[in-house]
């Protein structure tokens, strides 16, 4: 058995920019892994819930929204760089410009995560973990297929709610509502 050392953010920078094919990629605890294509129904259901999210958080200067082409890096050694679905991260958290240059430096203070069908509930469940372990304050899981989304925030039971209910930003996204079926039209 050959051991192999953990990849680093360094690591992944130089794989994404050296990659012949427009290939994305996450590392988890300093494991790379490929980020797998969406289908559009996801994407239709990612830029709806993005398109919502990021007009409120303009409109009222909360800070910036993210597309799933933003790595994150929430822990060092080992690494660990994800690309949710949709992110935000409040103006008074938001590290100088020069500091975005590369991925995100930083944890977000809401993720999105839309479940395609070819996501393991494992997957989902060791994301939301990592969220979790790195202190993320509000995470969101779509479920298209039964057209609902659980709401994860530390110390509280997941919140699940159905398409006739309302999503509220509450602390991490003040003044943000959503009727969930909203994001399915």
């Amino acid at each position: 058995m050959v051991a192999t050392k953990p990849l680093t953010v360094e690591d992944l920078e130089r794989i994404e920019s050296d990659a012949d094919t427009d290939a994305r990629f996450e590392l988890i605890l300093g494991a790379l892994r490929e980020v797998a294509a969406v289908g559009g129904r996801h994407g239709e259901i990612g830029s709806e819930f993005f398109r919502r999210v990021a007009v409120h958080v303009a409109e009222r200067g909360l800070g910036r929204t993210y597309w799933s082409d933003t790595g994150f890096v929430l822990r060092r050694d080992p690494d660990v760089v994800v690309k949710p679905d949709i992110a935000f991260v409040r103006a008074d958290r938001l590290p100088p410009e020069p500091e975005r240059i590369g991925y995100m430096p930083i944890a977000p203070d809401l993720v999105v995560e839309v479940v395609s069908t070819h996501d393991r509930r494992r997957k989902v469940e060791r994301k939301l973990a990592l969220y979790r372990q790195a202190g993320v304050p509000m995470t969101v899981v779509v479920e298209p297929d039964q057209r609902t989304m659980t709401v994860h925030r530390p110390g509280s039971a997941p919140e699940h709610l159905g398409e006739h209910d309302t999503f509220d930003g509450g602390d991490v996204l003040p003044g943000f509502r959503l009727v969930v079926g909203d994001v399915f039209r």
